[in-house]
């Protein structure tokens, strides 16, 4: 009876080790994953202010004015006369 009683307590011991161990390792892996998600949720930010200059790069680049000095600058284009336009009818 007392090596019963003996095999009983060992195997619980050991049982709460093993569960010792098991609750360290998962605060363990549950402290890196978080470290993670606050390293990913920097990069979002991050990215959201990129996402947000470069949309105003764009809007910057396809304002109508810009665009007619660009055509008129880099291409040579020009408002053609009155009497150089044509109408075309179907």
């Amino acid at each position: 009876m007392k090596i019963f009683g003996a095999f009983c307590l060992t195997i619980l011991l050991l049982a709460v080790i093993v569960s010792a161990i098991g609750v360290v390792w998962t605060r363990h892996e549950s402290r890196i994953l978080f470290v993670e998600l606050s390293r990913l949720q920097s990069q979002k930010d991050d990215l959201g202010v990129e996402y947000g200059r470069l949309e105003l790069e764009q809007a910057t680049y396809a304002e109508p004015s810009r665009i007619d000095a660009e055509a008129r600058a880099r291409l040579s284009m020009y408002t053609p006369k009155q009497q150089d336009i044509q109408l075309v009818r179907r």
